[in-house]
């Protein structure tokens, strides 16, 4: 049987893990204002700075979860 202080360690532990590897996602994304010209086999950037998108949700909700995975680690020691 699990106690609650490591239930809760565990959890942690396997949230930082999954937002870990969200935010590892977001770093193979090409951001919007890179394009990729077939013809000339070259990228454009293009930037405006009202339309540029640096950040997707993906690791926006994986940097959450990497932080309430921490929190849990927290809270799980001081159990």
């Amino acid at each position: 049987m699990v106690t609650v202080a490591e239930g809760v360690t565990l959890a942690g532990a396997a949230l930082g893990a999954v937002g870990g590897a969200l935010v590892a996602l977001e770093f193979f994304q090409v951001p919007s204002y890179v394009t990729y010209e077939e013809e000339w086999d070259s990228y454009d950037v293009d930037i405006a700075p009202a339309e540029v998108t640096e950040h997707t949700n993906l690791g926006r909700v994986g940097g959450l979860l990497v932080s309430l995975g921490f929190t849990l680690l927290f809270v799980g020691e001081l159990l």
